[in-house]
C-alpha cells in the first residue's frame, strides 16, 4: 500500500481541523458568561449524542442490546455518561453470557 502526497496532506489538514475546532472551543467557553439554563443545556448534549448513536442498535438487534440501552439510558440520568456507559456495556456482556 502506499501513500501519496495528496492523500498525507489532506490527512494533516483534516487533523488540524479537528484539533483547532475542539481547542477553539475550549479557549472560546472560558471567556462566555453562560446562565445556569445555557449550561444544563450544554451539559445534557453528551447524553443525547450517546442516545443517537446506540439508539439504532438498540432497535435494530436482539433483546441483549434493548434491555441495555435502557438501562443505560436510566443510569445516564442519575451518573456520570463514562459510568453510565461502563453500566451499558457491563449489562449488554451480562445479558449476552445468559443467553439473551
Amino acid at each position: 500500500m502506499t501513500l501519496d502526497l495528496s492523500t498525507l496532506l489532506a490527512i494533516l489538514a483534516m487533523a488540524a481541523a479537528t484539533i483547532l475546532t475542539r481547542i477553539s472551543g475550549l479557549v472560546l467557553i472560558q471567556r462566555v458568561k453562560l446562565s445556569d439554563r445555557a449550561r444544563q443545556a450544554l451539559e445534557a448534549i453528551p447524553p443525547a449524542v450517546l442516545m443517537a448513536v446506540v439508539a439504532p442498535t438498540a432497535l435494530m438487534t436482539g433483546a441483549a442490546e434493548t434491555i441495555a440501552c435502557v438501562v443505560t439510558a436510566l443510569a445516564a440520568l442519575r451518573l456520570p455518561l463514562l459510568a453510565a456507559t461502563a453500566v451499558g456495556v457491563v449489562c449488554v456482556a451480562l445479558l449476552r453470557a445468559v443467553g439473551l
